[in-house]
């Protein structure tokens, strides 16, 4: 499991690892704030389509030739990232990395549910899919203090050695874990991407779950904002308001871990998506009235990611187990609504003029579509 831990971890870290440094690579490189952003925008799409390839592809020749493959192509973009000249250059770079890391994300997901007994599955897959929760969270802090320290090629030499480090282990220690392969035509995926989207009961658990774990994202694009701008606290301080995410949804989900096999998992999700649109709405109502503070900040982020923790590990294991057979593209299926919802948040916040009040009504959105989702899953036929 450690290995699952660490190759998921790898795909949602290196996303926004990079963003403290911007500034640095930027001056260092003679490129734009707005040319340096699409080193993320690049990795966000290359991790979503990446994870629409290795579903399928790991259903006809394995997981474990798959995983390596997206491995190695992870390690070759970190170095290629590395030794960058040009923005031009570090673009294709990250895009590369992005679909490498796209790997572990689906990968991990599917081992988990080739491997563990069916009692087990919404307990397992809770770690791994807290790691999608934290990661975003986590990587500025570590990317900040390689950038401060050493500065911003630092973060690729991390990277390089977190990635030749996954291609050992997995060459050496990770067993095959899908027994049963399918013929891999184009025609064949594009059908089987066609009967999950009309699955309504997979396709419920999918975008609910898809927003109950992206329902963050808007306050990570919009936190330094309203942290420095709106509230008046320093830089340095940025950071720990992005820890209160890591929290939250660490007791999220382990109380979803714990509890998974004891209570019924529709209970988690209208909970914990129930939980989230609370606070959503909670942020909006005490920003228009003009009382918002950085306590009250914290609390309402801490609590809305509790509720993403409750709720995501039992969508996974729902809309994964939704078909049987189309575990691996339903995997990647599910990945790339997430990464795709995450951008579509982070994106529409920058069309606020005021940073909390475009998070909260973003943030609104979001979580009341999880919570319908969930709704129409629940009454859709099981197939």
């Amino acid at each position: 499991m450690w290995l699952l831990v660490l190759v998921t971890l790898s795909g949602t870290m290196a996303m926004h690892i990079f963003v403290p440094a911007l500034p640095l690579a930027g001056t260092d490189l003679q490129a734009s704030a707005a040319g340096m952003q699409q080193t993320i925008t690049y990795y966000v799409l290359g991790l979503a389509f990446g994870q629409l390839i290795y579903g399928p592809v790991s259903d006809t020749i394995g997981r474990r030739p798959t995983l390596l493959i997206g491995l190695g192509l992870y390690l070759v973009a970190s170095i290629l990232a590395l030794f960058a000249t040009s923005l031009t250059w570090l673009l294709f770079a990250r895009l590369a990395q992005a679909l490498g890391g796209a790997a572990g994300i689906t990968l991990g997901r599917s081992i988990v549910r080739d491997t563990a007994a069916p009692g087990r599955v919404t307990s397992d897959l809770a770690l791994l899919n807290l790691l999608t929760l934290v990661g975003p969270g986590l990587s500025p802090v570590v990317g900040s203090f390689l950038a401060d320290q050493f500065g911003w090629r630092a973060i690729y030499v991390f990277l390089v050695g977190i990635a030749a480090l996954m291609v050992y282990c997995a060459w050496r220690l990770l067993p095959e874990t899908n027994p049963e392969r399918r013929t891999l035509e184009v025609f064949t995926i594009a059908r089987d991407y066609g009967r999950l989207l009309r699955h309504r009961r997979y396709l419920g658990f999918m975008l609910g779950g898809s927003c109950s774990t992206t329902a963050l994202y808007p306050y990570l694009a919009t936190s330094p904002y309203i942290v420095h701008e709106q509230l008046g606290l320093p830089v340095w301080q940025i950071g720990w308001f992005a820890t209160v995410t890591i929290v939250g949804a660490s007791l999220g989900t382990m109380i979803t871990k714990r509890l998974a096999g004891q209570v019924r998992p529709e209970v988690f999700l209208n909970a914990g998506a129930g939980l989230s649109l609370s606070m959503a709405s909670a942020l909006l109502l005490v920003q228009i009235g003009g009382w918002l503070t950085a306590p009250l900040l914290i609390a309402v982020t801490f609590m809305l990611t509790v509720g993403a923790g409750l709720a995501s590990p039992a969508a996974l294991s729902r809309s994964i187990s939704a078909v049987p057979g189309l575990t691996g593209a339903a995997a990647g299926l599910y990945g790339c609504g997430q990464m795709a919802i995450g951008a579509l948040g982070t994106k529409l916040v920058g069309y606020g003029t005021t940073p909390a009040t475009a998070c909260a009504v973003v943030q609104i959105l979001i979580t009341g579509t999880a919570l319908g989702a969930y709704r129409v899953a629940a009454r859709a036929k099981s197939v």
